[in-house]
This record gives structure tokens, C-alpha cells and sequence, in this order.
């Protein structure tokens, strides 16, 4: 018989591989904040700053003390985590460079043919010469290149040949973004960038497609094949597929089935031990969270956990939004309870709105752990206070 593992224990299980169930602790900087990153496996960025950026959020979430200047002394200075794409731009533990070499090699496949059309003739020599005035003169940024080109027209998000260069360089590897100013990337080449013992660690590609999807389960707790594929977006659904059969047959992993917000049950594999182990305790602490989160990152897995759907609207006519332009849920012990708006607004922390999730009731003693965890938020994103709009209460 499959084992099930009801909801409220797959939620304690996901949060607990994501770092959210123990009280949040430690200092957030230099070798805890690595160890940090390396449990979740890698950090999204994001360029939207209307508090704080994703990547700072979602630190601080689990570390309280982080500062934002800590995630750029670790990268561009300690050289613990590197950039690069994941399903998008990620601070990415530095243990898992060597692996992405089957990044670059199939990312070289693809964009050669797709990229090098933009200008079949030059786009090569172009490559070679920006790789050599790096070498020569040092990191530059797009803005530093590409002075009088024409831009593309309709596509390549505007860009620029030499940008699109530099971006076909980081891709497959050539290149590697030594920090960035502000958030614009400044590219650097690879061996100027990443400690040697990574840079010349080589390995197979199955160890790759085995180490990909192992480390994915470890922090998902449970998943499925197409969950383990898409979660460092580095091997094919097939592969994770595959590998999947193979643990099965060799008893790494079994099949549970995991019970849904709504008790649906939906078939999983995990670690053997994972069915008769402890449910982890869940602190009750509340917390406003990125829209990036690692636990809410695969909106469907978050909707059928938690029963919490959200989408960005970011891209919606302010008078069609639901809620808002980039609201922030709000994780409360294991459930998502509510989302919240808010933004940097001369010096202080606005709050816009807030939606109580439905079912939640929202008195005093939650307002009160809202209002704290506001002040703490308001303190990473550097404003002086909190403030609420009139109205700001929805239903």
C-alpha cells in the first residue's frame, strides 16, 4: 500500500526544507548566510524594488539580521555563490558550478543556432572581440558596449549585438557576471570569477542528471518527476523521468501519495524514511514573504498545499488587478493567511491593503504579529516606520 501523508504534514515537510519552520535565527552574513543559500540551493533575483528586492526578501525571511549588503559580499567578494539562470536569474551556490557546465554545453546547442541569426556573418568575431577586451581592460557592462549599434528591431528585448553577445557569452559560460551595479550585470571572464576548485572540477553528465535531481527532492521533501526537472531547470522532464524509474527500481526513492489543501491525493516519490519520520514542529511566527519564495515559486504546488493562489499583476490594467501591482503574501506558522500591499514611500513602509485569506480572522493578536513583522521588513528595506492608508483593511 502507498503511504499518504496527509496535508497538514506536507506542509510542515515543505516548509521545513525550505527553512521556514524553525523560529528565524542566525546572523545572515559570511558563512551562515552561505549555508543558508546552499539549503535552498539558490536565491532568485529580481529587479522590482517597490520594498525590497526577491532576493533580499527571501533571505531575510529566514535570518532576520540580513542586511542587503551581505548577499553582494558573498558574491562578489567571497565568491560562495555565482549568478546565473535557473528557470530565471539566481544567486546559485557555488558547489553546483561544475554541474552547470551541462548548462553551458546545452545552452552553446541552442543558442548558437538561435542567437548567432541575429547576425550569422559577425556575431562570432563580434564574441572574440568582446572576449578580448575583457581580458585586456577589465569587466564591462552592456551600457559599456555597443556605443552607435543599431538595436534589433521586434525582439532580443531591444538589445543591442554586443549585448546580445555578452548575454550568448554568460549563457554558455565564457563569461560570468562578476557583480552588478545597481542591478545591471557587470560581466568578467569565467576564470576571474569562480575559485579554481570549481572552475576546473569536471564531472559526467548522469552524475550531473543524478546529483540535479537528488538535491531537488532533498528540498522539496517529496515531488514529482516533473517537479524535479523544473526545479534547477537543468535536466530535461525525460531525464528526471527516468532517473525517477531508476530510484524507484534501486529503492531510493517510493511512492507516497500527498494529500492537497482540498484532501485530493496526488502521487509523489520521496526518501523511503520520509513517511514514518517526525513531522517538523512549525513556529508560529508570522512573516511577509517575496512573491518569489521558494514555497510559492511553483505557484500550482503552492495552490494545491496551502490552497493559496496567486499570480503577479505586474502586467494587468491597474483597474483589472485583483489586488495589486506586486503583493506579498503572508505566511503565518504553516498556512498562507493573507497578502498584503506595500512600498517605500518617503522613508517609511506604506501599507496600501491588506486581504485576509478567506476563513482567516484577522483580531488583535494577529494584527499585532502583522505589525511586527512590518517593522521588521521596514528595517531590511532601510525606511524609518510604518505607515497605513486609510481603508487599507480589504475583505
Amino acid at each position: 500500500m502507498v503511504p499518504v501523508i496527509d496535508n497538514r504534514a506536507a506542509r510542515a515537510i515543505f516548509l521545513d526544507h525550505h527553512g521556514l519552520a524553525e523560529p528565524p535565527a542566525g546572523p545572515g552574513k559570511g558563512a551562515d548566510l552561505a549555508r543558508t543559500i546552499a539549503r535552498l540551493g539558490f536565491v532568485q533575483l529580481d529587479s522590482i524594488d517597490t520594498v525590497a528586492r526577491a532576493q533580499h526578501m527571501i533571505l531575510h525571511a529566514r535570518r532576520p539580521a540580513y542586511v542587503q549588503s551581505a548577499l553582494h559580499r558573498l558574491h562578489d567578494r567571497d565568491r560562495a555563490v555565482f549568478e546565473h539562470w535557473t528557470h530565471d536569474a539566481s544567486a546559485i551556490d557555488m558547489d553546483v558550478f561544475p554541474h552547470w557546465r551541462l548548462r553551458f554545453a546545452r545552452s552553446r546547442d541552442r543558442l548558437a543556432r538561435r542567437w548567432t541569426a541575429v547576425d550569422r556573418d559577425g556575431f562570432p568575431a563580434l564574441c572574440e572581440d568582446i572576449l578580448r577586451l575583457i581580458a585586456d581592460d577589465g569587466p564591462r557592462s552592456s551600457a559599456e558596449l555597443g556605443e552607435g549599434e543599431a538595436r534589433s528591431k521586434g525582439g532580443w528585448w531591444d538589445w543591442h549585438p554586443s549585448k546580445t553577445a555578452l548575454e550568448y557569452l554568460w549563457h554558455t559560460g565564457e563569461l560570468s557576471v562578476t557583480r552588478r551595479d545597481g542591478f545591471v550585470k557587470v560581466y568578467d571572464l569565467t576564470e576571474n570569477v569562480i575559485p579554481p576548485e570549481r572552475l576546473n572540477a569536471r564531472v559526467p553528465e548522469a552524475e550531473t542528471v543524478d546529483r540535479a535531481c537528488r538535491s531537488a527532492l532533498d528540498r522539496l521533501g517529496f515531488a514529482t518527476s516533473g517537479e524535479l526537472a523544473a526545479f534547477w531547470d537543468l535536466v530535461t522532464p525525460a531525464e528526471a523521468k527516468d532517473w525517477v524509474t531508476g530510484a524507484r527500481a534501486d529503492g531510493t526513492v517510493i511512492d507516497v501519495d500527498v494529500a492537497g489543501h482540498d484532501g485530493r491525493l496526488r502521487r509523489h516519490v520521496a526518501p523511503p524514511e520520509l513517511p514514518d519520520s517526525p513531522v517538523p514542529t512549525v513556529t508560529p511566527r508570522l512573516r511577509i514573504l517575496s512573491p518569489f519564495d521558494p514555497v510559492l515559486r511553483e505557484r500550482d504546488r503552492a495552490e494545491r498545499l496551502f490552497g493559496f493562489r496567486y499570480r503577479i499583476e505586474i502586467f494587468v490594467p491597474e483597474a483589472k488587478r485583483r489586488y495589486g501591482y506586486y503583493v506579498f503574501p503572508i505566511l503565518e506558522g504553516d498556512r498562507l493567511v493573507g497578502r498584503i500591499d506595500a512600498k517605500r514611500v518617503d522613508g517609511r513602509l506604506h501599507v496600501r491593503a491588506l486581504w485576509p485569506e478567506r476563513g482567516v480572522r484577522w483580531g488583535a493578536g494577529r494584527q499585532a504579529r502583522l505589525e511586527g513583522a512590518l517593522a521588521r521588513t521596514a528595517k531590511l528595506a532601510n525606511v524609518t516606520g510604518v505607515t497605513f492608508e486609510g481603508g487599507w483593511f480589504r475583505v
